[in-house]
């Protein structure tokens, strides 16, 4: 049986503990190349952590906190199904991978997902507050009621996603018309 960790803190370590973890908080950890899988990580945060190519095999995060955390070439959609979220503030999440994976119970916040892949995510009502989405591929992806008001840099098509109810700033259209061949002015 796995060891529970509680409630406990880990700072500026570079290797987890084995077991599952529950109400922890992670800080100044580097855990680049490390793998995560079947671990279980609870309610737990990892703030200025360096998670960049961590294996996630069945890992559950249920729901996760990221603060200004390096995530580069992650795998979501490895993650196990069961009340999976995460809430990324002020993170660097690039080349990373969304496929098929619901994120409606998940938040973006002031970080940039550049070139992160959402294809046929479930992204309703997600809101990608001040997010950088350069070269982020959203195909087949369900964004009803999702909030890019304040996101930039994004290109999607009108005809490949679901965007019934969505936000879109007056300055974002032209995010919108890119397949068209259209080019927006002023």
């Amino acid at each position: 049986m796995n060891k529970l960790h509680v409630e406990e803190i880990f700072d500026g370590i570079s290797a987890l503990p084995p077991g599952n973890f529950e109400d922890c908080a992670f800080t100044n950890c580097s855990f680049s190349g490390a793998d995560f899988s079947g671990v279980s990580f609870e309610d737990c945060r990892f703030s200025d952590c360096d998670l960049s190519n961590v294996r996630l095999a069945e890992t559950a995060m249920k729901p996760v906190w990221l603060a200004n955390c390096k995530l580069i070439g992650l795998h979501f959609e490895d993650c196990a199904d069961f009340l999976f979220a995460i809430h990324c503030t002020g993170c660097q999440l690039e080349l990373s991978t969304f496929r098929e994976r619901d994120l409606r119970r998940s938040s973006f916040t002031t970080s940039r997902l550049m070139e992160t892949d959402f294809t046929g995510a479930d992204l309703q009502e997600v809101a990608f507050k001040d997010c950088d989405l350069s070269r982020s591929i959203f195909e087949r992806t369900d964004l009803r009621k999702a909030d890019f008001s304040t996101a930039y840099n994004y290109q999607l098509s009108p005809e490949d996603n679901r965007l019934r109810g969505a936000k879109f700033s007056a300055d974002g259209l032209a995010g919108l018309l890119t397949d068209y061949g259209i080019v927006v002015v002023g």
